[in-house]
């Protein structure tokens, strides 16, 4: 008698403001099945309850053949954008009370002198000074006595904080010292949730690292209660699993890491699909994730996305590892306008799902890119969504009619002023795009657009003829792809230590002591993260720069190779790529040590494709509007396409959660794995 092997289903988690998307990927079954769920957005975690119970019926699954549940969450996001986070008070060294006051000293813009100041994130009246100092080096200045820990908890506690976070000067050098004066006070504070700013992000630059404690401890109260809500939900469905949580580095971590330091899932959604886009295995490629507020575009580069160590959030500068990813006020919903002179805009403002835009017929009467999408014959208003909501094309035509009276030109119509506002929304996205390789040296016609979300198959190939790309891969789950990143998310954690040090022998055999307690601490976060046998790899890099120089370089390193004729060469290749020279007299100083951990999950199956006719009959034809001329375009079904069919364009590919337009001169043609490739012909 044999006894059945175990299904270790994965299912991938992503809550939007209008959809929650499931995927449960099955890699025994070689199954693959997404699901979209309302969201709840007064309880996330209804949704997501709601959904995996109904995922788990279309997949056949009993809840104890569930592996791992991985969630991406934007609650944490959207509580520093709204200011919605908790009260929370600030430890300082003596004397920088006012360190969130004074900030960068910078404008917010350089052009506006009447340009308000952010608020700073904790009020001045809840920050306590603290008799506690380090010297640059690492030696203790000030180091307070047990009177002034209860001093400070006594204050602490009559501000009334939900939760607190300690910086001490020169913090990064020496973390031990501040998470020891963070241990005093939670003794005598052991209601009060309390983090070291260095046990959060040992970096330099103390106004940033005060941003990356006040935050995590801002958002830690809310996420803790629904992780609570969401742990809860799922155990009432009979699911054992362990539940992770997407991070912005585009892997993932427990639920409990999670817990401790939510501010490294902040920017989870758009790194999951960055992620799984990496895993399609097509080399040097763009990700464009068009959604109904915005589109996110991200660079990968041999296989691997590429992070970003400073970012901001709502404002407000966040110096953790997240997947680089740049966002331009251009989606579905964005809104099509006419301004004071003449000229045709579209964005950053967004009509948003309520009241969404006019062709919904929700009540919006301000045209958005969706209803251009209508109006040029590139969506079929009887099978949005699969037929699901039926859109309203005529309401679409007469809002864009309306701003043709606008505008300068004469004889424009409906179907002009739309195609004139997707011109003017890939103009912005190319240039963005563009912006983003300039910046890291990279020519985009070497690249690959793997587009994704709602909108992003529908505009990909306007974007690529803008650039020059020349090659784009359609997944076949597009608008559940982030969800489907979140499924096969490696379990990843990043790491880092600030060390201000000319490079010279004593400089490098510190850094390679500051790697190794990093790898050990590294090694140990992943024990911790129910990733028995997972088989883990690490990542080395510093950041780097000849002496006198405002900016840094990551500049990766190879392990065990840490000997300073290796470091400085690896500096200036790096140097030399980007900028085109080298200087080899130039003193090279260290900034901060950085090690990545990654413990991967299984891999997910692909979809299952039947083998196709090669020529695959059209299921119909409409007229489109491509290329400043109206063409006849063949209408096919994806699920109605096989592995080996190819067709030419003009053609337009229908799915149920979005629509493939395929321009003239260019074909498509569908691999193994059920991805849609265009190519631009010669």
């Amino acid at each position: 008698m044999t006894t059945a092997v175990p299904l270790m289903a994965r299912i991938g988690i992503d809550v939007g403001g209008t959809f929650t998307d499931l995927v449960a990927a099955v890699p025994e079954r070689g199954l693959v099945v997404h699901h979209k769920e309302p969201s709840t957005p007064a309880d996330p975690s209804r949704a997501v309850a709601d959904g995996l119970a109904a995922i788990l019926a279309q997949a056949d699954l009993r809840p104890e053949e569930i592996g791992g549940i991985t969630h991406g969450t934007t609650i944490g996001l959207n509580a520093i954008i709204q200011r919605r986070g908790a009260r929370i008070a600030l430890v300082v060294t003596e004397g920088y009370r006012d360190i969130l006051e004074i900030g960068r000293s910078r404008m917010p813009s350089s052009f506006d002198l009447y340009a308000g100041k952010e608020e700073p994130l904790v009020p001045r009246d809840r920050i306590v000074e603290i008799s506690a100092r380090l010297g640059p080096g690492g030696v203790p200045v000030a180091e307070p006595d047990a009177p002034e820990l209860d001093r400070v908890a006594a204050r602490l506690r009559a501000i009334g904080a939900d939760a607190a976070a300690v910086l001490v000067l020169h913090g990064y050098t020496d973390p031990d010292f501040e998470e020891g004066i963070a241990a005093g006070l939670r003794e005598r504070l052991p209601e009060l949730p309390l983090m070291a700013s260095a046990t959060v992000w040992p970096e330099v630059r103390e106004y940033e690292r005060a941003l990356v404690a006040c935050l995590n401890a801002y958002i830690q109260p809310l996420m803790r209660d629904y992780f609570g809500r969401l742990e809860s939900r799922v155990r009432a469905l009979g699911v054992p699993a362990p539940i992770f949580i997407s991070a912005s580095n585009g892997g993932s971590m427990s639920l409990r890491s999670a817990a401790e330091r939510p501010i490294e899932t902040v920017l989870s959604g758009p790194a999951a699909g960055v992620a799984a886009a990496a895993r399609l295995g097509m080399g040097a490629i763009v990700t464009f994730d068009m959604g109904g507020t915005s589109s996110d575009i991200a660079v990968t580069v041999n296989g691997s996305p590429e992070l970003a160590t400073h970012t901001t959030v709502g404002g407000l500068p966040l110096i953790v590892p997240v997947v680089a990813v740049s966002a331009i006020g251009a989606g579905g919903g964005s809104v099509v306008r006419v301004d004071d002179q003449g000229v045709l805009k579209v964005g950053p403002e967004s009509v948003g799902a309520e009241p969404g835009p006019v062709a919904y017929g929700r009540g919006g009467d301000r045209p958005a890119v969706t209803d251009c999408y209508l109006a040029t014959g590139l969506i079929d208003p009887a099978t949005f969504l699969g037929g699901r909501m039926r859109l309203d094309a005529d309401a679409a035509a007469k809002s864009l009619a309306d701003l043709a009276t606008r505008l300068s030109s004469e004889g424009d119509g409906a179907d002009r002023v739309a195609a004139g506002a997707l011109r003017v929304a890939t103009a912005g996205m190319a240039t963005e795009l563009q912006k983003i390789m300039a910046q890291r040296g990279l020519d985009p016609r070497l690249f690959t657009l793997v587009p994704f979300g709602g909108a992003g198959p529908t505009h990909a190939a306007m974007l690529a003829e803008e650039v020059g790309i020349t090659h784009i891969v359609v997944p076949p789950t597009a608008a559940t792809f982030c969800a489907l990143g979140a499924a096969g998310a490696d379990l990843r954690r990043d790491f880092a230590r600030s060390l201000r040090r000319r490079l010279d022998p004593a400089s490098a055999a510190r850094l390679a002591d500051v790697l190794g307690e990093l790898s050990g601490q590294a090694r140990a976060w992943l024990a911790e993260q129910s990733a028995t046998g997972a088989a883990s790899s690490l990542s080395y890099s510093a950041d780097m720069r000849y002496s006198g120089q405002a900016y840094e370089l990551r500049v990766a390193l190879d392990p065990g190779r840490f000997e300073v004729e290796a470091i400085s060469e690896a500096f200036h290749a790096e140097h030399e790529r980007l900028y085109g020279f080298r200087d080899q007299h130039a003193p090279i100083e260290l900034g901060t040590a950085r090690l990545g951990v990654v413990g991967p999950v299984a891999d997910l199956p692909s979809a299952t494709v039947p083998p196709g006719t090669g020529r695959p009959a059209p299921h119909g034809r409409r007229q489109v509007l491509l290329a400043g001329a109206w063409h006849a375009a063949d209408v096919h079904l994806r699920t109605a396409l096989g592995v080996g069919d190819a067709f030419d364009g003009p053609a337009i590919v229908e799915q149920d959660d979005t629509t493939v337009v395929v321009p003239p001169g260019w074909s498509g043609d569908v691999d193994g794995a059920g991805n849609l490739h265009l190519h631009r012909k010669a």
